[in-house]
């Protein structure tokens, strides 16, 4: 699906599952040595756990990256784009409350995310020797200096 989608966009994708840390740094490596890359993390228990190796190799080899979760700009990375977790943890509150008062859990309609964030690490696109768009760090959700 993503392959198809980077295709729509005229971009080549490479995609790598990671089941260790020692795989981190030759896909990094290999992600590197293309022109223009970056490095789109797709949330799982390994990226989660393999977070800061993630991001202080590809931040080593200047290659931009970005995921669904605050924590991954936060702690270094370029950005994230993704759904705003507190909003649906508050949501979801309201459905605990409607079962609690008695209705069916079967009965309550599926709900879809609806708000996201996009989070900016100004200082990481400078060390990365990114000029970021100010329209864009003007759209951001936040921006981390």
């Amino acid at each position: 699906m993503i392959s198809a989608a980077g295709r729509s966009f005229g971009v080549d994708v490479f995609v790598h599952s990671v089941r260790d840390s020692a795989e981190i740094e030759p896909i990094i490596d290999t992600f590197a040595a293309e022109p223009n890359g970056g490095l789109v993390a797709i949330p799982s228990a390994t990226i989660t756990a393999k977070r800061d190796l993630i991001i202080s190799n590809a931040n080593r080899h200047h290659l931009p990256t970005i995921s669904a979760f605050r924590n991954f700009p936060a702690a270094g990375g370029l950005a994230s784009y993704g759904v705003d977790n507190v909003d649906l943890f508050r949501r979801s509150a309201t459905y605990i409350d409607r079962v609690f008062k008695g209705e069916k859990p079967s009965d309550l309609p599926v709900q879809e995310a609806n708000k996201f964030q996009l989070i900016i690490n100004a200082k990481t696109a400078k060390v990365l020797g990114l000029n970021v768009p100010p329209a864009l760090l003007s759209t951001a959700d936040e921006v981390i200096e």
